[in-house]
């Protein structure tokens, strides 16, 4: 296959680690604050909005559904067009959004600004994956998204937390304007310190027939396949408690909207243990070798939260214990499969990083789903369907990904 990259080459940026970091840590700490700070106000919104279950869980999966397909879209054109515009225009349509959300008079309303703003929040984390792999190689990489993984840690502590005071306090419609203006800090921050990273623009990059050839290829190299598919199964977990935990803990187990808020934010801080676990596991044993190691963590999560439920245990700490156990694992495995999946596409790491992003948020839009209907006034579908992602990922570090390790592809 021919290639039509830009003749010039663009100015190198100049950037520092520590800036990087803050970038990394500030568009894809986007996430949770998307997703973690609301969930207090989740079951207070329902009830306000006089919205089903169903419905509610519906303003998160359609954001998931348009954002998996929206990373698509974003993924080829930031490869053409460069990174820079696609961060600022989708960080204003994300700010946007998060404002009409915050005034929605009815969850149908929601539900579409919420899917509105998942179309934002494609292009930053799409751009994120792609800057890192224009500044740096796959290992190195790794060690500087642990970084930016350590400050999105700290996001999510925080995101659960003050989403249930502002809740508490102010209402639904508070924490989803706090929402926007955290969106709005962001495109502050690109807009001052970000510079273009794509050191080539490829003006063919959405050709149908260029773009259909470069994902076949990406989706069939092993390094994209094992990396890809670990990162996806590991954040299923995690997704499994974003989703399906606000119900449990406050409408099955009685848990306030401030104190779920605290709960989630230690597992948060699990995770911010694991990206510094991962620093130091990636310089001493490579990327292969620390996420068999974090594995071991994902596992003991797993079987903490089933065997309780399994016995007909039910108590905040049967979920939060193994959810944190589950978290160190989990800030293993992301700086490293997040950096070593887009790794051998240079040139395409905007396709690269969209179509892992489609296959992680496709799964977890199916997570969504099957908790809307599986969710029965017990623990146990939310701790089958932790143990579930936590076997899997399991497999895929003591698999796929460990059959890399002879390439000594991190």
């Amino acid at each position: 296959m021919t290639t039509n990259v830009s003749s010039e080459s663009l100015a190198a940026p100049v950037l520092t680690r520590v800036q990087v970091a803050l970038a990394l840590a500030l568009l894809l700490g986007l996430q949770p604050v998307t997703t973690d700070l609301y969930l207090p106000a989740l079951p207070q919104l329902t009830r306000a909005l006089g919205a089903s279950m169903g419905a509610a869980q519906q303003t998160m999966a359609a954001l998931l559904l348009v954002f998996g397909v929206g990373q698509l879209f974003w993924g080829p054109v930031a490869d053409r067009v460069g990174r820079r515009p696609v961060l600022m225009l989708g960080l204003l349509l994300y700010t946007a959004a998060a404002v009409a959300g915050a005034l929605a008079p009815s969850v149908q309303w929601l539900i579409g600004w919420r899917a509105l703003q998942g179309l934002g929040l494609a292009a930053a984390v799409v751009c994120a994956r792609a800057l890192l792999r224009d500044l740096y190689e796959p290992h190195d990489g790794a060690r500087v998204m642990a970084w930016g993984m350590s400050g999105l840690g700290l996001i999510a502590i925080a995101s659960p937390t003050l989403g249930g005071a502002v809740a508490a306090l102010a209402g639904w419609r508070a924490a989803l304007a706090l929402v926007a203006c955290i969106g709005a800090a962001a495109l502050a921050y690109v807009t001052w310190w970000v510079p273009e990273t794509a050191r080539r623009l490829r003006p063919d990059a959405t050709r149908p027939a260029v773009l259909l050839s470069a994902w076949r290829r990406i989706a069939t190299h092993p390094v994209f396949v094992g990396w890809a598919l670990l990162t996806t199964c590991t954040y299923g977990g995690l997704f499994t408690i974003l989703a399906g935990s606000s119900f449990v803990y406050i409408d099955v187990l009685g848990v306030s909207p401030a104190l779920y808020g605290m709960l989630l934010g230690t597992g948060s801080a699990a995770y911010i243990a694991g990206t510094f676990i991962c620093r130091r596991w990636v310089h001493r044993y490579g990327a292969v070798g620390a996420v068999q190691r974090g594995a071991w963590f994902t596992l003991a999560g797993g079987l903490a939260m089933v065997l309780p439920a399994a016995l007909g245990l039910q108590s905040a700490w049967a979920i939060a214990v193994p959810t944190a156990l589950y978290a160190l694992g989990h800030g293993v495995h992301q700086p490293c499969s997040q950096a070593a999946a887009v790794g051998p596409f240079p040139d395409q790491a905007g396709a690269a990083s969209a179509l892992a992003g489609f296959l992680l948020a496709s799964v977890a839009f199916g997570i969504g789903a099957w908790l809307g209907y599986a969710l029965d006034g017990t623990v146990r579908p939310l701790a089958y369907g932790f143990g579930f992602w936590a076997l899997l990922t399991c497999v895929a570090a003591w698999t796929l990904v460990r059959r890399l390790q002879p390439a000594r592809q991190t």
